[in-house]
C-alpha cells in the first residue's frame, strides 16, 4: 500500500521561504511522476509542480520563477522550495504521485498540508 507523508507546512509572512517534503512508502520502484497541487478555499486542486522521473518539470504560470521542484529517485521523495511566497498561495498543498502501468494511471495522494502566507 503506497503512502504518501507531507511535511513542512505552517505559517509565514509575504516575501518568506518555505520548504514542503513528501515521502511515499510502501513501494519498491519510483514513480513516473511526483509533483504537487494547491487547494485554497472556496476552489478547485490544480497543480503547482510536477516532475517526471527524468527530470522534466512542470510549472502553474502563478508559481514561475519562485517555486522548485526537486525530487530523490531512490528515496521516492519530493520537495517543493516556495520563495517570496505571496498571500495568494495560501492553500493546503498536497503531494502526488502517479504511476503508469500499460495504458493505466494511478495515483497517489497526500493528505495535505496546510500553507498560510500572511503577515
Amino acid at each position: 500500500q503506497v503512502h504518501l507523508v507531507e511535511s513542512g507546512g505552517g505559517l509565514v509572512q509575504p516575501g518568506g521561504s518555505l520548504r514542503l517534503s513528501c515521502a511515499a512508502s510502501g513501494s519498491s520502484s519510483s514513480f513516473d511522476t511526483m509533483g504537487w497541487y494547491r487547494q485554497a478555499p472556496g476552489k478547485q486542486r490544480v497543480l503547482v509542480t510536477s516532475m517526471t522521473s527524468g527530470g522534466y518539470t512542470d510549472y502553474a504560470d502563478a508559481v514561475k520563477g519562485r517555486f522548485t521542484i526537486s525530487r530523490d529517485n531512490a528515496k521516492n521523495t519530493v520537495y517543493l522550495q516556495m520563495n517570496s511566497l505571496k498571500p495568494e498561495d495560501t492553500a493546503v498543498y498536497y503531494c502526488n504521485a502517479a504511476r503508469l502501468r500499460g495504458s493505466n494511471w494511478s495515483d497517489y495522494w497526500g493528505q495535505g498540508t496546510q500553507v498560510t502566507v500572511s503577515s
